[in-house]
């Protein structure tokens, strides 16, 4: 007798989760503010201060730098520049004298000289050869 292949069933098995939300009183709670008034004269003397600027043009070189120095109720704060001073002067450092000289001398020198003539001569006809009949 054959025997059949004998079918298993295994189950799977999963778990979900729900999850639910209730509100519940524990207790309560009350806030209550209350605002007094009250009015009142107050004296102080408050201080304001301002300063004034004010720039006054010198122009005028000086052999060091003047120190601050208040006039009165002014402080004078004095503003200096350095100023590059350049000075140009024209230098003849030296002179430089080309002279032009011209010498002449007598020389002599051995040479080849070559010259080519030609001479041309006239000559008669060539003579024609005779035929004989």
């Amino acid at each position: 007798m054959e025997q059949e292949a004998a079918e298993q069933v295994i189950p799977l098995l999963e778990e979900r989760l729900r999850i639910a939300k209730q509100q519940r009183e524990t207790g309560r709670v009350r806030v209550s503010v209350t605002t007094a008034e009250e009015s009142r004269l107050v004296e102080e003397v408050l201080r304001h201060r301002s300063v004034e600027v004010e720039r006054v043009p010198v122009g005028r070189q000086v052999a060091e730098a003047p120190s601050v120095r208040e006039e009165g109720d002014t402080l004078v704060i004095p503003v200096m520049e350095e100023v590059l001073v350049v000075e140009r002067r024209l230098v003849l450092r030296e002179e430089v004298r080309v002279r032009l000289r011209v010498e002449e001398r007598p020389e002599t020198i051995p040479m080849t000289l070559r010259r080519q003539t030609a001479a041309i001569e006239r000559l008669p006809p060539a003579l024609a050869p005779h035929r004989t009949p």
